[in-house]
């Protein structure tokens, strides 16, 4: 099994900054996908940036250029780091990685618990 463990959310004003961080645990063969969501109340759960083994990144349009996302391979951390933000960047943050336990098995599907980031004076 894999464990994720999100951390980093908090209050701030805004334009401020922030940096998520989420590490997996547990015995890990290989992660495919890193990826973070986020929901805010009312709303469907969307995507907001993920990065691939390569390296290789994708974000949502509205975090372009302001959220930058990174990963620590050796570490199995994946990191989100936010600038400029904005009230409507207001949501629960979630961990999701795709991850594999056993050489020979399949990938996985993995979420963290979910850390709350409030932006607002």
């Amino acid at each position: 099994q894999v464990q994720l463990v999100e951390s980093g959310g908090g209050l701030v004003q805004p334009g401020g900054s922030l940096r998520l961080s989420c590490a997996a645990a547990g015995s890990i063969v290989s992660i495919n996908r890193m990826t973070w969501y986020r929901q805010a109340p009312g709303k469907q759960r969307d995507l907001v940036a993920l990065i691939i083994t390569s390296g290789s990144t994708t974000y949502a349009d509205s975090v372009k250029g302001r959220f930058t996302v990174s990963r620590d391979n050796a570490k199995n951390t994946v990191y989100l780091q936010m600038n400029s933000l904005k009230p409507e960047d207001k949501a629960v943050y979630y961990c999701y990685v795709r991850a594999k336990v056993d050489i020979y098995g399949p990938f996985i599907d993995y979420w963290g618990q979910g850390t709350q980031v409030t932006v607002s004076s």
